[in-house]
C-alpha cells in the first residue's frame, strides 16, 4: 500500500483535517477523512469515515489542472445512478469478499455437488454384465444347488408343492439341462435362473441312478416361494425316530443306487416298533426314491403325523417294505 498523500490547495493545508488526499491509484482527489477513493475503490489508509459512498457516480473526476471538482450530488428526487460492473466488485469489498474468499467458496460448491453425485450413484442399481434385466430371478424350490460331476445337484426338494416337487424331482438328483441350456456347473445354473422369466415352464434334464430323465418344470418368484415356504414352517411335522446325524448316504451294495443307511433308530420309536432296524439302508419313503439324508428328514416332517407310510429298506442284500405310523415332532 502506498503512503497516504495530502493534496494542498488555497485556504488548506496539511494540518487541516479538512484536507484532500489524492488517490495513489486514479489520481482523484477527495475528503481527508475518506478511507476508500471514492473513483476507483482504491483503500487510502486509516480515517474516520467509513463506508460513506455506496454508489460512484461518473461525474466524480479529478481536474485537469490537479484541483478538485467536487462529484455530482443528485437532487433529492434524482432517480438512483445505475451501479457498474465495477460498483458490484466495490460492493463486493464492504461485504469482505476477497478473491480467495470467492476461490474458497467455489471449491465448497465443487466438492459438495461431488458428494451429491456420489449419494445418487450409490442409490442407483448397478447390475453386473451378463445379469438378468428384471429385478427379480425365477425359483427352482430346492436347498441349493452344488456342482458334480456332469452338472449340479441338490441335497433336498423344498418346500413341498414347490416347482422341483411338482416336477417329481428328489434330493441326489443331477441337473444336466435347464430350458435346452446346458448345465456344467452351479454358476451356469444360477445364471440359467436369473434369465428365466418368473412362471415359464421349462424342460428339466437330470440324471438319477446313471439314468437320464426328463421332466417339466415351472418357475415361481421368490415371494410365492416363501409363502409356500412360511405355510410347511407352520404345519405339524411328522416324526419317524431316527437320529439324522448317525445316518448316511450309502450305495446299496450290488446295485446302482444309493440310499440312507440309518445307524441309531430310537428306542420304542415309531420306526422302531414298525420293525426298522439299525443298518437298513432307506431306498423309498412313500413311493418317493430316498437318495441323500436331507431328503429323508424332509420327507419325513412334511408327512401328516399319524399317517401310515410305506418304506422300502435294503437289509442284508433284500428288498423289505415295512408301512410304518409316524409320530409327531
Amino acid at each position: 500500500m502506498q503512503p497516504e498523500q495530502k493534496y494542498n490547495d488555497t485556504g488548506r493545508n496539511s494540518g487541516d483535517q479538512s484536507a484532500l488526499k489524492v488517490c495513489p491509484h486514479c489520481g482523484a482527489p477527495m475528503p481527508g477523512e475518506m478511507r476508500f477513493c471514492r473513483s476507483c475503490g482504491q483503500r487510502l489508509g486509516e480515517g474516520p469515515a467509513e463506508y460513506t459512498e455506496t454508489v460512484r457516480f461518473p461525474n466524480a473526476t479529478a481536474a485537469a489542472n490537479g484541483g478538485y471538482t467536487p462529484p455530482f450530488t443528485p437532487g433529492t428526487n434524482a432517480p438512483i445512478a445505475p451501479q457498474t460492473v465495477y460498483g458490484l466488485g466495490r460492493r463486493q469489498r464492504r461485504l469482505g469478499f476477497t478473491g480467495m474468499t470467492w476461490i474458497w467458496i467455489a471449491l465448497g460448491l465443487f466438492f459438495a455437488s461431488g458428494g451429491a453425485m456420489s449419494l445418487f450413484k450409490r442409490g442407483r442399481v448397478i447390475r453386473p454384465p451378463g445379469a438378468s434385466v428384471t429385478a427379480t430371478r425365477s425359483y427352482f424350490g430346492i436347498d441349493g444347488f452344488d456342482s458334480t460331476n456332469g452338472g449340479v445337484t441338490f441335497n433336498a426338494v423344498t418346500p413341498p408343492d414347490g416347482p422341483a416337487d411338482k416336477a417329481g424331482l428328489v434330493g441326489g438328483d443331477i441337473i444336466t439341462s435347464f430350458d435346452g441350456r446346458p448345465v456344467k456347473d452351479e454358476d451356469d445354473m444360477t445364471t440359467a435362473l436369473r434369465q428365466t422369466t418368473i412362471g415359464k415352464t421349462v424342460e428339466v434334464i437330470y440324471l438319477r441312478d446313471g439314468e437320464t430323465k426328463k421332466t417339466q418344470l415351472t418357475t415361481v418368484s421368490k415371494d410365492e416361494l416363501d409363502h409356500l415356504t412360511g405355510a410347511y414352517n407352520r404345519r405339524p411335522q411328522g416324526h419317524l425316530g431316527f437320529d439324522d446325524g448317525d445316518a448316511e448316504r450309502v450305495q446299496v451294495p450290488g446295485m446302482n443306487i444309493y440310499g440312507v443307511q440309518l445307524n441309531d433308530v430310537s428306542q420304542n420309536g415309531p420306526a422302531d416298533i414298525a420293525g426298522i432296524r439299525r443298518g437298513d439302508i432307506v431306498i423309498e419313503f412313500g413311493g418317493v426314491p430316498i437318495r441323500t439324508v436331507r431328503e429323508l428328514v424332509s420327507r419325513d416332517h412334511r408327512t401328516i403325523p399319524y399317517t401310515t407310510v410305506k418304506m422300502v429298506v435294503m437289509r442284508g442284500g433284500e428288498r423289505v417294505e415295512i408301512p410304518v405310523k409316524l409320530g409327531k415332532e
